[in-house]
């Protein structure tokens, strides 16, 4: 979405899902002059008229992605200012990265009073291709700085990029726009740029993430599973892990994998690395199976600081997790017990879930607005496949609970 403001004709992307953070991303484009009209699982993005470059706090403030809007729009009108940005709690996650890069590429950024101001510096018409090299391979870096490049005079190559499917979705896009990218998947991002982007009609590839949420609910509840639409290659960390402690995992045909639980799991090890390691967004939902899994598990968290706050409510259901640093040793209990529990971000809202899923007895869960930010009516997904869960609002909570029970 934020990469349609760099074509200043009309876009389709098509495959989007009814997210709380796709709707927040249509009210920024939208507060910048950008038409959206949407059909079904159809975005059209008409950026002709972009009026400012100015995106609103309040809205802003809400969403980690919004800070995205930064490269496209500089490159494309040679100013942008965006406040910093929100979202999950889950860490600092600074935009150093993408300032820095910025700069690389010749722009001039202030940052006063919590609000980036980005433009174009010396006189210049366009950015100015250059060598990045990333201290980390950040996805939203190398998603906002391979933007920008795109209608950079020159060639800009990023280094130590992100090789996360996303990017290379991001990157396939930007080409079906007129970009020239190469690279993209690897550790090195070539992008030479273009004076102008065109109209292009672009379906957005199955979320991995939903995906590996699904594979675990066939396991954590003993449940065969089939999914489709995936792209198996993109779960190959999840897959693995899945087999290691003793899940069945089968492709059958191009895009569709089945889950063939077993009775008993096997305690494994994860720790959460950049793609192609195993992903921090599938760490909660494990971390569930692993509190039924025989054995001691430990999870070592690389990727986000304070990514671990769901072990406090899954320890209220009765499982027995202990918790150092980044660290988190699970050792493997008999069941689970329902509980009133609380989410704190999106992942682990998912996880409790899946525990509720597991556990014996009613869990009431809050803070579902999390949830809805990643995943398109979960509930019913789960109550076509023979859950028993509702979603129901109390007058006295601002957070309405869902209610799973077994």
């Amino acid at each position: 979405m934020a990469g349609a403001i760099l074509c200043p004709e009309e876009c389709r992307l098509r495959n989007v899902p009814q997210l709380v953070d796709v709707a927040r991303m249509g009210e920024i484009l939208a507060s910048l002059g950008v038409k959206l009209e949407r059909q079904g699982d159809s975005l059209t993005i008409d950026a002709s008229s972009i009026g400012q470059s100015k995106a609103p706090y309040e809205l802003v403030s809400q969403l980690r992605a919004s800070f995205f809007i930064i490269g496209p729009l500089l490159a494309r009108l040679g100013v942008a200012r965006v406040p910093l940005p929100g979202g999950c709690a889950i860490g600092a996650r600074p935009v150093d990265l993408h300032v820095r890069g910025l700069q690389t590429l010749g722009a001039d950024v202030q940052i006063d009073g919590g609000m980036v101001y980005a433009s174009l510096r010396g006189g210049n018409k366009r950015l100015q291709g250059a060598k990045i090299y990333l201290d980390y391979p950040s996805v939203g870096a190398t998603e906002t700085l391979m933007m920008a490049a795109t209608l950079a005079e020159g060639e800009t190559v990023i280094e130590n990029a992100a090789q996360e499917p996303e990017v290379v979705a991001l990157a396939n896009f930007c080409r079906a726009m007129g970009a020239r990218i190469r690279g993209a998947g690897t550790n090195a991002i070539t992008i030479s740029g273009v004076p102008k982007m065109h109209t292009t009609d672009y379906s957005i590839i199955p979320d991995r993430v939903e995906a590996g949420t699904f594979m675990v609910v066939g396991a954590i509840t003993q449940s065969e599973i089939s999914l489709s639409p995936v792209i198996p290659d993109h779960l190959t960390a999840v897959i693995a892990k899945l087999q290691e402690m003793g899940v069945r995992v089968m492709q059958e045909g191009m895009n569709t994998l089945r889950i063939i639980p077993t009775d008993r799991y096997r305690a494994t090890d994860i720790e959460t690395l950049p793609y192609p390691g195993f992903p921090t967004d599938m760490q909660a939902q494990f971390m569930a199976l692993m509190t039924l899994s025989e054995g001691d598990s430990v999870i070592s968290e690389t990727v986000f600081e304070n990514r671990l706050r769901h072990v406090a409510e899954l320890n209220r259901m009765g499982a027995d997790i202990r918790v150092k640093g980044n660290i988190a040793i699970v050792r493997g209990v008999p069941m689970l017990s329902g509980a009133p529990v609380v989410a704190t971000d999106l992942r682990a809202s998912a996880a409790l879930v899946l525990a509720g899923l597991a556990a014996r007895g009613k869990t009431s869960i809050q803070g579902l607005h999390h949830l809805d930010r990643g995943y398109e009516q979960l509930e019913t997904k789960l109550q076509k496949l023979g859950a028993r869960l509702q979603r129901v609002s109390e007058a006295t909570d601002s957070l309405p609970p869902s209610v799973v029970s077994k």
